[in-house]
This record gives C-alpha cells, sequence and structure tokens, in this order.
C-alpha cells in the first residue's frame, strides 16, 4: 500500500520540512524565478515582431497581440488554483509548466508562418487578426501566468510566506529586466528571433531540471505536496474591505500600462525612436518595479496595516506621475545633450538611460511596491495562497490590459498626452481612495474617510495642473533638440517659426509649421517632407522616376501618405486609373492636404485615389491585386519596426505584386546613415532586384537621399522615347510637375542615375541581409545614425558609376552627348 505523506515517520518529515524551507531553496527558487522571467521577456519580444509581420503593425493589431499575450497570463494565473490540487507537490507543477513553457515557445516559431498562411488564404480583417494572436499566444502565456501561483503554494501564507511570494515576484520582473537588455541589445541585435528563441527556450528547461531535482531532493515522489506547505487550505471566506483592494490593485494596473504608453510614446521623441530606446525605456519601467516590489515585499512581513502603505503608494503615486509629466515637459526637453557630440552610440545610451531613470523611476517604484502590499491585505492564513496570488495578478493584469488598450486607442488620439496624464494623475487618487476605504479603522468613521479623499481629490487637481505639453520643438526636432535650438536661437528671431497643426493620432505626433515662407512637416521627431527645394526634388523623383520608366503606369501603390507630394506627382499622368496609398495614421492626410494642397494637387481627393489605412506590410501580404508601380516611402530604417518595410521578404513581397513591366521605387536616406547601414539596405534590395538602379538626389555634389529603381524585367530606358513622351501635350502636367523642382528635360532628369547593382558590387560585398528573422538593419541603423560619413559613402557609390551603355540609349550624339557630359562631371 502506498504511503501518502501522512504517514511518513517523523524523522522523515522533520528533515525534509527543513530542506523544504531552507533558506538556500528559497534563493534556488528566486534565480529560477528570474530565470523564468528573463525567457518571457524574450520570448515576448520575438513573438510580438513575428507576429507584426501576419496580422500588421497597426494600433488595433498591436492592441488584440498585447491583448492575447497578456489576457493569457491573467487567464493563466486566476485558473491555476481551481484546476491544479493544493497537494500536488508546487515545484513539480512549476517544473511541468516551465517545461510546457519551452515546448510551446518552439511550437510559435514554426506556427506563426503556418498560422500567416493560412490567414493570407482566408478572411484577414479583425476577426481573423484576434483569432491569429490567441491560437499563437495564449497556450504559452497561459502557463506562464500560471507559474507565480504554483510556486505561491510553497511560499504559504504567513507573514513571512507573504513575502517571500513577494520576493518571487521580485525576482521574476528582475529576470524580466535582464531579459529585456540581453534580446535588445545582444541576441537579435547579434543573431536572429530563431536563436533567441531558443534560447529562451533552453532556459526554460534547465528551469524545469532544477525544479524537478529540486523537488526529488526534498524527498518526495510523485505529484503529492509537502506536509505542512500545502494541507489543511480553507476555503476562502469573504474578508471585509478585498473588494476594495482589488480595485485598488486593478487601478494600479491601469496607470502603470497607461503611464508606459504614454512615457514610451514622448521618451522616444526625445530620445529617439530606435529599437535601443524602447529596450532602455522598459528595462527602467522593470527595474523600477523590480526595485518597488523588493521594498514592498520587505515591508509585508513587518507592516500591521498594508492597505494603509497601499493607499499610502497610490497618493504618492499622484505625485509621481505629476513629476514624470512635468520632468518631460519641462526638464527634459532642455538638457544640454547634443547627440553629435560623440558617434560613439553607447555613450548617448548611457545618456538616454539617465534621462529615462530620471523621469519615469519614482512611479514605477511604487507600482512596484503596491503588488505584494495588495497580497498582504487580502490574503489569510490557512487559505491557498495560490487561490489568493493568482487572484491579485490577474486583476492587476487585467486592469494593465485595459489601461494599455484604452490610453493607446481612445485617451491619446482623443484627448492627447496631456490630458491623458492629467486622467492617470485621478485614476491614482481613486485607487488611494478605494485603498484607503478598505481600512477597517474607516469603514465606521465615515466623515474622517469622507474629509481624507476630499484632500486627495483636491492634491490630485493641483498636481493634474503641473502636467503641459511637450513643447512644439521636441514633435519637430526630437532628440536634436538642444543643438538644433541653440543653432536655430538667432535666426528664429528674425524668422520665428509659425506652427500650423500639431496633433497626436494612434501611432504617432505630427507637427506642421512654417519658418522664412517655407512649410515643414514633421512626424515624431523627424522632418519627413517640406516646401524646402531639395525635400521637393525627392518627393517628386520618388513618383515620377517609377512612372516615367514605366510604359502606362495605369495601376499604383503608394505606401506612405506624408505630405501627399509623392502619391500626388502619380496623378499627373494622364494613363492613371487606380491610385491606392497606403497610410497607418488615418488623421495625416487630411492635415497635409490643409497645408499642402498646392504640392500634392489634391491627391486625397483625387476621383483614382484610394485610401487604405493600415500597415502597408500586411496589405500587400493580403492584397490580391497587383500594380504597374509601387513606390516605398517610409520613415527612416533605425525607427523601431520600419526595417519591415527594407527587408529581403518585403520586396519579394512586393516583386509578386507587379504586373508585368512593373517597377519598384524605394526611399533610401543616406543621412542619418552609417556605412554599414547604407551598404545593408543597397545589398538587400539589390538581392532580389539584381539589375536594380540608383538614383539621386543632390546638391552641389552632395548627395542626401537615393531612390533604388527595381524591375522583374528590366528593359533599356530609350532617351528620345522619354523626351517625345514627355513633350506630348498630355504630359503638360508631369513637365510642369518635374520643371517646378528644376528638371527641364529627360537629360536632367536621367543625370540623376547614381549607378546600378552589377557596377557597385565592391561597394556591398560583405554587406549583411537584412531579413524577417533577423531585422538586421534596425540594429544597424540604430548604431548609426549619428554618423557623419554619409557624404563619403555616397562619393565611393558615386566612383563606381559608368555610363550604361546597354541601359540609357538614344540616337547617337545630341541628347546622348549631353547626358554622357552631366553624368561624367558628377564623378
Amino acid at each position: 500500500m502506498s504511503c501518502g505523506p501522512q504517514q511518513r515517520t517523523r524523522p522523515e518529515s522533520d528533515r525534509a520540512k527543513a530542506a523544504f524551507d531552507s533558506r538556500w531553496t528559497f534563493v534556488l527558487l528566486l534565480v529560477l524565478m528570474g530565470a523564468s522571467g528573463c525567457a518571457a521577456l524574450i520570448y515576448e519580444i520575438v513573438w510580438l515582431q513575428l507576429l507584426q509581420l501576419v496580422i500588421g503593425s497597426s494600433a488595433v493589431s498591436l492592441g488584440l497581440l498585447l491583448a492575447s499575450y497578456m489576457g493569457g497570463l491573467c487567464a493563466g494565473s486566476a485558473l491555476l488554483a481551481r484546476f491544479v490540487p493544493p497537494d500536488w507537490h508546487p515545484l513539480r507543477v512549476y517544473a511541468a509548466l516551465e517545461a510546457g513553457i519551452g515546448v510551446l515557445g518552439l511550437l510559435v516559431l514554426f506556427e506563426i508562418p503556418v498560422v500567416g498562411r493560412i490567414y493570407v488564404a482566408g478572411a484577414s480583417g479583425l476577426v481573423a487578426r484576434g483569432l491569429v494572436a490567441a491560437i499563437c499566444l495564449l497556450p504559452p502565456t497561459l502557463l506562464m501566468g500560471a507559474s507565480l501561483p504554483a510556486i505561491a503554494r510553497w511560499a504559504g501564507t504567513s507573514p513571512s510566506g507573504v513575502s517571500r511570494m513577494g520576493f518571487l515576484y521580485s525576482a521574476n520582473i528582475a529576470g524580466a529586466v535582464t531579459g529585456c537588455l540581453i534580446a535588445g541589445f545582444y541576441l537579435l541585435r547579434v543573431y536572429d528571433m530563431a536563436i533567441a528563441t531558443y534560447a529562451a527556450a533552453a532556459i526554460n528547461v534547465v528551469i524545469a531540471l532544477c525544479a524537478a531535482i529540486l523537488a526529488s531532493h526534498l524527498g518526495y515522489s510523485g505529484w503529492a505536496g509537502a506536509a505542512g506547505a500545502t494541507e489543511g487550505f480553507v476555503r476562502p471566506r469573504p474578508l471585509a474591505g478585498a473588494t476594495l483592494v482589488y480595485g485598488a490593485i486593478a487601478l494600479s494596473g491601469l496607470t502603470a500600462l497607461g503611464a508606459e504608453v504614454i512615457w514610451t510614446r514622448l521618451l522616444t521623441l526625445l530620445l529617439g525612436p530606435t529599437v535601443y530606446t524602447f529596450s532602455i525605456i522598459l528595462s527602467v519601467f522593470l527595474l523600477g518595479l523590480w526595485a518597488g516590489s523588493s521594498a514592498g515585499s520587505f515591508l509585508a512581513r513587518r507592516l500591521e496595516r498594508p492597505r494603509v502603505a497601499l493607499a499610502a503608494c497610490q497618493i504618492l503615486l499622484a505625485g509621481a506621475l505629476a513629476w514624470t509629466g512635468y520632468t518631460v515637459s519641462h526638464s527634459l526637453p532642455f538638457w544640454p545633450v547634443d547627440p553629435w557630440l560623440s558617434l560613439d552610440p553607447w555613450f548617448n545610451f548611457e545618456l538616454d538611460l539617465v534621462r529615462a531613470t530620471w523621469a519615469i523611476l519614482p512611479a514605477t517604484l511604487l507600482w512596484g511596491a503596491s503588488f505584494p502590499l495588495a497580497l498582504a491585505s487580502v490574503i489569510e492564513p490557512g487559505q491557498d495562497p495560490a487561490r489568493t496570488a493568482g487572484r491579485v495578478y490577474a486583476i492587476n493584469t487585467a486592469g494593465s490590459i485595459v489601461g494599455s488598450l484604452a490610453f493607446s486607442l481612445w485617451v491619446i488620439p482623443t484627448a492627447g498626452s496631456r490630458q491623458a496624464q492629467q486622467v492617470l494623475i485621478g485614476i491614482a487618487v481613486l485607487a488611494s481612495i478605494m485603498a484607503g476605504a478598505s481600512v477597517s479603522e474607516y469603514m465606521g468613521r465615515r466623515a474622517r474617510f469622507a474629509a481624507a479623499a476630499a484632500g486627495a481629490v483636491l492634491l490630485g487637481w493641483g498636481l493634474a495642473a503641473t502636467v503641459q505639453d511637450v513643447p512644439w520643438q521636441v514633435i519637430a526636432y526630437g532628440r536634436r533638440i538642444a543643438p538644433i535650438i541653440r543653432a536655430f536661437d538667432l535666426y528664429d528671431r528674425a524668422n520665428p517659426t509659425k506652427v500650423l497643426f500639431r496633433g497626436e493620432g494612434v501611432n504617432s505626433s505630427i507637427l506642421i509649421a512654417e519658418r522664412a515662407g517655407q512649410r515643414h512637416f514633421y512626424v515624431s521627431g523627424k522632418a519627413e517632407a517640406s516646401t524646402a527645394i531639395l525635400d521637393m526634388r525627392l518627393e517628386r523623383m520618388m513618383g515620377h522616376v517609377p512612372a516615367l520608366l514605366h510604359p502606362n503606369p495605369k495601376s499604383v501603390l503608394v505606401v506612405g501618405f506624408g505630405a501627399g507630394i509623392t502619391a500626388g506627382s502619380f496623378t499627373r499622368y494622364p494613363e492613371l486609373e487606380n491610385l491606392v496609398i497606403c497610410e497607418l495614421e488615418p488623421f495625416i492626410p487630411p492635415a497635409s492636404t490643409q497645408y499642402f494642397g498646392k504640392e500634392n494637387y489634391e491627391v486625397l481627393h483625387n476621383a483614382h485615389t484610394r485610401m487604405v489605412y493600415d500597415d502597408a506590410r500586411h496589405y500587400i501580404f493580403t492584397t490580391r491585386e497587383k500594380f504597374d508601380v509601387i513606390t516605398t516611402d517610409p520613415i527612416h530604417p533605425w525607427v523601431k519596426g520600419t526595417s519591415v518595410l527594407y527587408s529581403k521578404e518585403y520586396y519579394d513581397l512586393v516583386k509578386q505584386h507587379l504586373n508585368p513591366g512593373g517597377v519598384v521605387a524605394q526611399w533610401l536616406p543616406i543621412y542619418d546613415s552609417d556605412p554599414d547601414t547604407i551598404k545593408t539596405e543597397l545589398a538587400t534590395f539589390f538581392a532580389v532586384f539584381p539589375e536594380g538602379t540608383v538614383w539621386s538626389n543632390n546638391l552641389n555634389g552632395d548627395g542626401f537621399d537615393l531612390v533604388l529603381l527595381g524591375q522583374a524585367r528590366p528593359g533599356p530606358i530609350n532617351v528620345d522615347s522619354l523626351q517625345a513622351r514627355l513633350d506630348q501635350p498630355s504630359y503638360a502636367p508631369v513637365g510642369a510637375s518635374l520643371g517646378e523642382v528644376g528638371f527641364h528635360s529627360a537629360i536632367e532628369f536621367l543625370a540623376t542615375y547614381a549607378g546600378r547593382a552589377r557596377d557597385l558590387q565592391p561597394v556591398i560585398r560583405g554587406a549583411q541581409i537584412n531579413g524577417d528573422l533577423n531585422m538586421r538593419l534596425q540594429y544597424i541603423a540604430g548604431l548609426g545614425l549619428n554618423s557623419m560619413a554619409y557624404q563619403r559613402t555616397y562619393q565611393e557609390i558615386l566612383k563606381y558609376r559608368r555610363f550604361p551603355e546597354d541601359l540609357l540609349v538614344g540616337t547617337p550624339g545630341g541628347r546622348m552627348d549631353a547626358l554622357r557630359t552631366l553624368l561624367s562631371a558628377g564623378n
């Protein structure tokens, strides 16, 4: 007959209990929980990037991904106590969960491409996007969410047990900090998403083995739990004021994720939206949660009234939120930080770390402390700790989901960042009132509590008034605000900048301003277009180069609306029948039309124009439509997430959506780029279009932008035929559009030719290829955006330019001689 825990001999039970409660067991569990958090953050970063390739990176798609990921954590934490009996050994349950996470983590890596093919073959609406996110993310995240409640059964419900539970939660967050930094600065920068996944899965396997060995070492076989650790749990009974505590911790989660959304947007304006900046901000956020939860865990076993401490955390949080709002709008923009002083990116990362810590650390400390204090406020000795810990974690996570979705999709686009932060302060005050109302001493003293609540409301009102909008220069100049303001200080006194439009959308912030008769269009800290002649040349070239080199451009796809000038260039062509424009931010086209309508020929209201408000990669991935011309004018490649529009797989998709004889144009900025970035961009494009050509937007011999041109079946460009086409009366609008930017003939236009793939092989030899699985470009470009070597790279490209006898053809003499002269003069 088998022996249960009750039938063990007393010495054996005493030895096991001593080992079970030993300090070294607790230390080992802290390490395991830290490693678990590390793996979880690696998975999160990889999975969200992979799934964005399938369902897109629009705000709605990101919301579905976040809801699925955090929803799984929420459900897993709430369900473990219902489905896993208390007498199962907590360490063996934990080992099984970690092993399952590792298996499912690997499965997701191979599952996503299959799901993507099914998604494209079937419906691709919002419901389908949600199903894809749920199918891929819910199974592993359910197990992740169950890990804390599982290990909570080891900790127990005594005051010291609650404290240990809090420290285990804190260790998990500390691991998440490590995972964020390892993934963002090493695994994905040096390797790819597959290697990162294998690393995370290996961590899970090691955790599972260690937990299983530890359980065996404690002297128990099978799934039976430890005597004294999991036996004798009583049925939970209503605890006075517990509902108010749960409400407070839900609101705490809401303010935490709502603030993370707002602060990430504002800080990436100041620090630059590189993949490294996002890693730094998230790491600082998690670091504060770790330190705060450690402090809260330390206090949980020493405080007689943890609910009072929870209420104090929430009212202090209102002050910390006001601190961050004031710092971001009144302090950080005016720090004398010049990113050009050092070209070493790691030095600039140190400055970014200091600025992010100064702004957001105080609030994150208080959010971190709130979780263990909430646990201590609702747990009672003898209850199943998995049930209580799971409930607190689930409610906090549910609030986080609401906060993230509400503020990203509704509050910021509707009210703006300033009012969104003021709303957060109000919610923090409400959470403090709820936590205070749960204190038994206040329950019978309504007048005293009402006075305290009124004081909290007045304090919150005063704190909210300190939050203001960030200066418009932050949206315009971003990370270079300090040197640009200094450079333009005297100039602006004589030519003051007039802000014409300022707005915040679901995905970005934009500003349209006028200075010295020129209008400028800025998106999230970067200049994207203007009426200056150099910018106008590029914007028109992005439309006219592919359209003129196609004999009959009837159907056109433009990726990115911007100021609308590139898209508007296509409306000058008499052959045009269908113009599709993909734009991620819905409020950009109307604003651009209002202030750049003359330059973009009112393209938004053109009869042939069809707007698609979606991630362009997702649209091309799912549409069955094909085009004569596809021109891609995205934002800079160093912006996180943009490298998917510069990847080999993206160019393959574009090539598949060309009609016979179709032409592809791709913008390639060489400013804000180092040689490695430029070479990777060229090598990746030429890997798909081996006969591709390069066209230059230059001024006085200096190059600033390139237009890459690719065709499935390239043919010669007849100079005489092109000029004859421009001389046709029906092409008068095309000629006028070109003339406005300095191109008065086919020769002047073709003189922008800068080279082709076969001639540039010495330049791109050894360059890395940017792919969907490695996202190499965003990591290379993020390191080189302060480089000033772009002119050297441009001159290296021109060094290999040869007159393409088989590409540019025409009647000998006359135009051909003139074109040769112009091209040779640029070498």
